[in-house]
């Protein structure tokens, strides 16, 4: 740390303390009436003081009013700072100026000041006399700084604590006089003075030594702990009290104090809170918290809560699941529900799945699973894997239902990323729960107190923050209790991720990706192995079991969609056509045109026409080969869909209303979509762009044209989903059993290769940008590069990213998020020494919440265009293409030459696009690049010249192909078999074993026909269950009947010689076959419940007794034998 000196030698240090004189309370800030200069916000600071042993919440709200006069006052005399917009405090605090100017800690004490006066002022809470007293030590470190930029002499000063013990003896004079103050007058006013302090502050600037903010245990309370507990709506004194004396700890006064300890309506405590300074690792309170968390539970009877946090990291033990880390504190009507829910909860081994919902047996085996996987496992993540049209949506609302009825659930959230399937999904627990209040933020804005909250994830970003009742916020981090997200390939590792992040909450995804397709982070943001969902159920086993349709690929290439339209291989008349459409304005003729310009720049009349020809010819038709059956075609574009209609109604006028554009253009797209479903009502084919490749529901759709490429499996999939559906007698009273689907871009052939790519992560430019910053000034710590101008420019872009992180909104949750690494790289200090794993950070955690630039749009791609080039030269990698796409643009600079910006940047444009001026850049020359080029990129004219042809294509080849659908069938044959046997516990050889009697030689002749031949082979039951006997397999699904268990031990049930012990540990021996079947494993004898009243030798004293006991358990397992 650099050692306060003096900004230069005319400047005295002089070592100041005051003290009461004449009966005149003197304060820390009475330095001020020293500069004249300072009268706008001096007397409001002294008052501010002078009230603090009156009424706190006066001093605070007078500190937030000297904070704010001073710093508009700062805006009047510094010309560096330019007026926001707007010129509410908040506005003034926040602007990159004004942060650029104080350093982060100084920011943030600031801020505290800021959110302290807005908690005095509008919240009705009380305010502290800590919290009083830390606003006037920041209020005072803000003022000394003021004093040190633009005094005309200064003093060194330190805040005295003791001035603030003395009594006002005439409270009436302490109120200020200054009236509210308006910036546009108070800069008009100190018009003169700019200039001149300006410059002093530029001088004196450089030399002030931050006061840091040393954050103690006491200090994360006030600014941060404290903060959360507000957010979550406590009430400090009254639910929330502090350094709660805990007695019986292990130390010499056997007392400890709880840092927090919250309290229900009851009087008992919810929860305790051991706060660390934010600089220590939250763990090293947790044998600490453990102990008072014992004692009180050994006090009060239930065991608290505990949270464990620094301020930044936040970590929770509720008593059920292992310690994890949650986004903040718990409100209390959380905690009171946590309980509740805690209380009334039951295990989920013998659930019942509600067959009118959810009736089908692989959609049962998948809620068991996922019970399953809660319960036994512990687990609080389940992914579902289930083909679309499969019924996931009955599956989930099934699961929901149980865990309702079982207590374990009372708040649920649904998350899709499009209104569409939010609607549908409301929609279907409407029919299906009807007694479960349900709610649709998308549409609904006054019924945000349902249980079952169905939301896009941007709707529930901007509610998080927004919504508030009676009691606060929320939507607080533990207000849900489930957490159900939709279609989970395609969002759950793009921006929403904090979503899942804020609510602490169990969640289940649910996809139609096929298990091997979907992305390696996928799996492992649901904590499974790569490839292994909680269950899946795909299209393949769905067709064989006759629940979906399988498909026919009709795989055609055609030559210009293949090798594109090469003008060697033309007829002469569409040479002549090729010349007069494609020849520049020079005279020159293209080889040949790329395939990919097809159907986005370059519309060929006869490709389109060979296409619809063989869907016409070839297509499923209905009403006894009439009419083309319901189609999809899936176009490139919006010029494409329409290009495909204009050819259709030339080639088939007399098909009018045929076929239908369907796409973002057009209004009212929803009641079009309901017109191609209605299996009554033209159109027959609807040509779409994206708008129907995913969550659509028409069972009678046939045919599928795939006239674009597909890059991403999981995208693909769902489009094949379109046609899998069910639909009874609508092959002319025959059910559907297949369709169609037309590839006529290669698609089946690259998914085949295994090539495709998963969803990608996406990032807003301005995150892109940020993170190419972070990686250079991570490269340019090398000793290779520390030379005097790259010096500089790292500085610089430093200076830049701290920017960017300080104008970050702390009080949005997903900032909150990652506050640690927020306020770590608001200090430029923290990336002197920056490390691999920091970039792996910044791009995690900082990137995605930077805030759009005010700037144009194309200079900012500009701006990532050359910070990606220097980035490579840098890394030492090629950049071949970042080079081809600079010269481009230098290019079409030449085009607009005669602006003046350009002609001054001529010399520049020169160099890149003829000489070898590219070769030879390092990166001082590609930042010379950027910053004279990226304000005239918007200058570059957008040449989209769309060109119509009508030149002979023709048809290479048509395959027609199987589906090769992949199914898992050992799994399926596990579902399938156990569905079976809980559904026929009639049956003479299942309810036998239920029953405890004993099976003969036709009994497991029965058992061998159902499990090896009816429901599949031997090979199938020993590959999923090995040597397990049937007898066993069975009792262990349907267990034992209670009557006949009780039967079978009756002579020591019912027996008088037995003590209350004996008959408790027979009783629960009992509970557990009659839940488990059998007791195979006697370790579990070792365990609670068995031991509660004592282990085997202390219960039974008389082993004989025992003895007897083991007996009858050998003989109920012997009965399960077969």
């Amino acid at each position: 740390m650099i050692q306060p000196v003096c900004a230069h030698a005319a400047r005295t240090v002089i070592k100041k303390s005051y003290t009461r004189t004449g009966g005149v309370i003197m304060t820390n800030f009475d330095f001020l009436k020293d500069e004249p200069k300072f009268k706008s916000f001096a007397d409001t600071a002294i008052a501010a003081e002078r009230i603090f042993s009156i009424d706190e919440s006066a001093s605070v709200l007078n500190c937030r009013r000297a904070m704010e006069f001073a710093i508009k006052w700062m805006y009047s005399v510094d010309s560096s700072l330019t007026k926001p917009w707007d010129d509410k405090l908040v506005s003034l605090m926040s602007a990159e100026d004004f942060r650029d100017l104080v350093d982060n800690d100084l920011w943030q004490r600031l801020d505290f000041i800021r959110k302290m006066g807005n908690t005095a002022a509008h919240t009705g809470k009380r305010v502290s006399k800590e919290q009083a007293a830390l606003c006037l030590e920041n209020l005072f470190v803000f003022m000394d700084y003021v004093a040190y930029c633009y005094a005309d002499q200064y003093t060194e000063r330190t805040f005295d604590e003791k001035l603030l013990g003395q009594t006002e003896a005439n409270p009436a004079s302490v109120k200020p006089q200054t009236p509210e103050i308006d910036l546009e007058t108070l800069i008009k006013e100190n018009q003169a003075l700019k200039a001149e302090l300006t410059a002093r502050r530029e001088e004196q600037q450089p030399a002030y030594v931050p006061k840091p903010l040393d954050i103690s245990e006491y200090k994360t309370r006030k600014l941060y702990i404290d903060a959360m507990l507000e957010d979550a709506g406590w009430i400090e004194g009254k639910n929330w009290l502090n350094e709660v004396e805990i007695p019986g700890m292990p130390n010499k006064s056997e007392t400890g104090f709880a840092d927090y300890v919250l309290y229900g309506d009851d009087g008992k405590a919810l929860a305790i809170i051991e706060a660390k300074r934010t600089c220590v690792d939250v763990s090293k309170g947790r044998q600490q918290a453990k102990l008072y968390a014992d004692l009180i539970e050994k006090q009060q009877g239930r065991r608290p809560v505990v949270f464990l946090t620094n301020g930044f990291e936040t970590r929770i033990s509720d008593n059920q699941y292992p310690e994890r880390k949650v986004a903040s504190i718990y409100s209390k009507r959380d905690l009171e529900k946590l309980f509740n829910l805690q209380s009334m909860r039951t295990g989920l081994t013998n659930i019942f799945v509600d067959k009118k919902i959810a009736g089908r047996y692989y959609q049962e085996a998948a809620v068991k699973a996922v019970c399953d996987s809660f319960d036994r496992k512990n687990r609080r993540k389940a992914l579902l894997v289930m083909a679309t049209g499969s019924g996931k949506t009955r599956t989930v609302i099934a699961l929901v239902k149980i865990l309702l009825n079982h207590g374990w659930i009372k708040n649920v959230l649904f998350l899709a990323d499009r209104n569409s399937l939010v609607t549908q999904a409301k929609r279907s627990f409407v029919n299906l729960l009807p007694d479960f209040s349900v709610t649709n933020l998308c549409e609904e804005k006054d019924n945000y107190g349902a249980h079952c909250v169905f939301s896009t994830y941007q709707t529930m970003m901007n509610c998080i923050d927004m919504v508030q009742d009676e009691d606060g916020k929320l939507f607080t981090c533990g207000h849900f209790d489930l957490v159900i997200c939709d279609e989970a390939h395609r969002s759950i590792y793009n921006k929403y991720r904090d979503i899942f992040n804020y609510f602490d909450a169990p969640l289940v995804g649910l996809t139609a990706t096929p298990k091997d397709e979907i992305d390696k982070n996928t799996y492992e943001i649901f904590e499974l192995e790569s490839g292994v969902p909680t269950y899946g159920y795909e299209l393949a086993q769905a067709v064989k079991d006759g629940y979906l349709v399988d498909f026919m690929s009709i795989e055609t290439k055609l030559k210009f969609i293949e090798n594109g339209i090469v003008y060697d291989e033309l007829s002469e008349e569409d040479k002549q056509e090729y010349e007069e459409t494609f020849e520049t304005e020079d005279g020159n003729l293209p080889e040949q045109i790329n395939s990919s310009a097809l159907n986005d720049w370059v519309f060929n009349e006869d490709t389109i026409r060979e296409v619809l020809n063989i869907l016409m010819t070839n297509g499923l038709r209905v009403d006894y080969g009439n009419k083309i059956g319901k189609t999809i075609i899936f176009a490139k574009n919006h010029r494409h869909a329409e290009k495909i209609l204009e050819v259709f109604g030339k080639e088939y006028p007399h098909l009018k209303d045929y076929a239908k554009v369907i796409d973002n253009y057009l209004n009212y797209a929803q009641s079009a979509i309901d017109e191609f479903s209605d299996p009554k009502k033209m159109p027959q084919i609807a040509i779409s762009v994206d708008m129907l490749d995913t969550g659509i529901d028409v069972p009678e759709v046939l045919n599928l044209v795939f006239f674009k490429k597909v890059m991403s499996k999981a995208k693909f999939w769902q489009m094949i989903g379109r046609g899998t559906r069910l639909c009874p007698g609508l092959m002319d009273g025959a059910d559907k059993d297949k369709f169609y689907i037309f590839d006529f871009c290669g698609n089946f052939e690259f998914f085949r290769m295994n090539k495709g790519k998963s969803t990608a992560n996406t990032i807003a430019v301005q995150g892109a940008i940020f993170q190419l910053k972070f990686e250079m000034s991570y490269k340019l710590q090398d000793l290779a590069y520390q030379t005097e101008q790259l010096k500089k420019f790292r500085s610089s872009l430093i200076e830049d990213m701290t920017g960017k992180v300080r104008e970050l909104n702390r009080d949005n949750f997903a900032v909150r998020q990652h506050l640690k690494y927020v306020e770590l790289y608001s200090s430029g200090e923290n990336y002197q020494a920056l490390t691999y794993a920091d970039t792996l950070v910044a791009r995690d955690e900082l990137a995605p919440l930077i805030e759009p630039e005010k700037d144009d749009a194309q200079a900012l791609r500009f701006d990532a265009l050359m910070y990606g080039i220097e980035l490579a030269y840098l890394a030492g990698k090629k950049y071949s293409r970042g080079k081809h796409d600079l010269i481009k643009r230098a290019r079409g600079l030449t085009k607009v030459a005669n602006i003046p910006e350009i002609t001054k940047q001529a010399p520049l444009i020169e160099q890149i696009l003829h000489t070898d001026y590219l070769d030879r850049a390092d990166v001082n020359d590609f930042e010379k690049i950027r910053k004279n080029l990226r304000d005239l990129v918007k200058y570059i004219p957008k040449e989209y010249i769309i060109y119509e042809t009508n030149m002979d294509d023709e048809v290479l080849s048509t395959e027609w192909n199987e589906s090769e659908l992949e199914n898992d069938d050992l799994k399926n044959y596990k579902a399938k078999a156990e569905f079976y046997i809980r559904e026929h516990q009639n049956e003479s050889v299942i309810a036998k074993l239920k029953g405890n009697i004993p099976l003969n030689f036709e009994d497991v002749k029965e058992l061998e026909k159902i499990l090896w031949s009816d429901l599949g082979t031997k090979a199938d039951y020993e590959a999923e269950y090995g040597e397990k006997p049937l007898g066993e397999f069975v009792r262990g699904i349907v267990g034992l009947d209670m009557n006949a268990a009780k039967q079978a031990f009756s002579e020591y049930l019912d027996s008088t010689n037995l003590d209350s012990r004996q008959i408790y540990f027979v009783n629960q021996i009992v509970e557990y076959i009659v839940q488990n079947g059998m007791m195979k494993d006697l370790s579990v004898l070792q365990d609670s419940p068995f031991t509660d009243q004592g282990s085997i030798v202390d219960v039974f004293t008389d082993l004989s007794v025992w003895m007897g006991i083991r007996k009858v358990i050998d003989q109920v397992n012997a009965n399960a034998a077969a």
